[in-house]
């Protein structure tokens, strides 16, 4: 689906370079001549939103690691002084503490309208597997972050989710004592989760670059879930359309993200974590950061630890079969009218358990977290596939040029009628 480059260079010296190594070409291929649905939307945005915020992440945090002391006893006090001593130390860190969540909104926007639009569904399998391998390393990326301020809910978050490790019969401790570096989370442990936090940014990068590729192998998805069929009909080029639409999006989302590093910087973090991390005292509620909150909860809906594990991480590795799982042939949720109700259903479901996590794991919150959960994966296991068997779709467009124009008659006909 990659455009055909028409890229010539114009000097010699271009021309020379271009014949050994053509990289201006496969950019002029890649981002502009590309072909693009003509009917994406603003929710289409947010790959590239997602983008412009891992390379944001990317600078503030090499900068941040200039200054950091990844020690138990200096950790701490090493962010104090890039807040208070370092030159936009505190804007750097700042961006950075925000831009996980900013990131982490873009991501989760992202997947969902996936969901809605169907775009998981074959040719774009691989594409769904590399999207869902990006957010297991966002989640692992987070959470090492998370320790390296080495504030009490730093301390005890590692403490709480490392120890998990050891439910995993016969091989549980080992592992638990491998990713402490000893028998308690400790210095060890901070110069662990350091190194892997500098690292995995670089390979969410690299997995970044192979599901682009694989985006401009079997092509973009698109609002009615129809293949392109012709090109000059249900195609424009991709610069300047989506680049232009692209652009204004990422403008008004670095405005909501500036908001936060610029005006309420703290109103996402705990309160707890501005303390120093003090192994003997034990804060009154151990909570991680909002992205982890649905899938915390799913962790304390079942009683057992170890079914608890599994249930978490089954909550994500259930992705990865998605494409299998939904067996209606009609991709857009626009032409599945049962399936979108329960897809609102689910996102209820979600926003739901991220509430839930964020509650002490007592009483009705307990209950309301099993409920949410078994509904979780009933949705995915039982409801996805059985209403691509039973339910009856609306009539497809016979194609996206179809769609726009009809889209553009009704407008037109509204407009009249006022």
């Amino acid at each position: 689906m990659t455009g055909h480059s028409t890229y010539v260079p114009k000097s010699a010296l271009a021309r020379w370079f271009e014949s050994r190594l053509p990289i201006m070409g496969l950019v002029h291929s890649s981002f502009i001549a590309y072909p693009t649905p003509k009917n994406l939307n603003y929710w289409w945005t947010f790959g590239g939103i997602a983008s412009f915020m891992l390379a944001a992440q990317i600078v503030t945090g090499v900068v941040l690691a200039m200054h950091y002391t990844p020690e138990v006893t200096m950790a701490f006090d090493s962010v104090e002084k890039i807040m208070r001593d370092v030159n936009f130390g505190w804007l750097m860190r700042y961006a950075h503490a925000n831009g996980a969540s900013m990131f982490f909104v873009a991501v989760y926007i992202h997947i969902f309208r996936s969901l809605y639009y169907g775009s998981y569904k074959a040719p774009r399998e691989v594409l769904w597997i590399l999207g869902v391998i990006i957010f297991l390393l966002m989640m692992a990326t987070a959470f090492m972050g998370y320790v390296l301020p080495w504030g009490q809910m730093s301390f005890w978050g590692a403490k709480v989710i490392t120890s998990l490790f050891s439910a995993i019969p016969f091989v549980g401790d080992a592992i638990t004592i491998w990713l402490w570096g000893g028998y308690s989370v400790d210095n060890p442990t901070l110069n662990r989760f350091y190194s892997l936090h500098y690292l995995l940014p670089f390979m969410i990068a690299g997995v970044v670059v192979l599901h682009v590729w694989a985006l401009h192998v079997s092509g973009q998805n698109n609002p009615t879930g129809v293949e392109v069929k012709s090109v000059p009909k249900d195609t424009v080029p991709f610069t300047p359309y989506a680049t232009v639409k692209d652009a204004f999006g990422m403008v008004c989302f670095f405005i909501l993200f500036a908001w936060f590093v610029f005006y309420v910087p703290g109103i996402l973090g705990d309160a707890d974590n501005y303390i120093r991390a003090n192994p003997l005292v034990t804060p009154a509620h151990i909570v991680p950061e909002w992205y982890f909150l649905p899938f915390y909860a799913i962790l304390r809906a079942i009683p057992s630890k170890l079914g608890g594990v599994i249930a978490m991480f089954s909550s994500i590795a259930i992705f990865l079969f998605l494409p299998w799982l939904d067996t209606s042939r009609v991709r857009s949720a626009r032409y599945r009218p049962v399936f979108k109700i329960f897809f609102w259903v689910f996102v209820a479901t979600g926003i739901g358990l991220g509430y839930l996590g964020s509650q002490p794991p007592e009483g009705g919150f307990v209950i309301a977290a099993r409920i949410l959960t078994a509904y979780y994966f009933l949705h995915l296991l039982v409801i996805i596939p059985l209403l691509g068997l039973f339910e009856r779709p609306r009539p497809l467009p016979a194609s996206i040029a179809d769609s726009v124009l009809a889209s553009r008659a009704s407008v037109g006909a509204r407009v009249a009628a006022e």
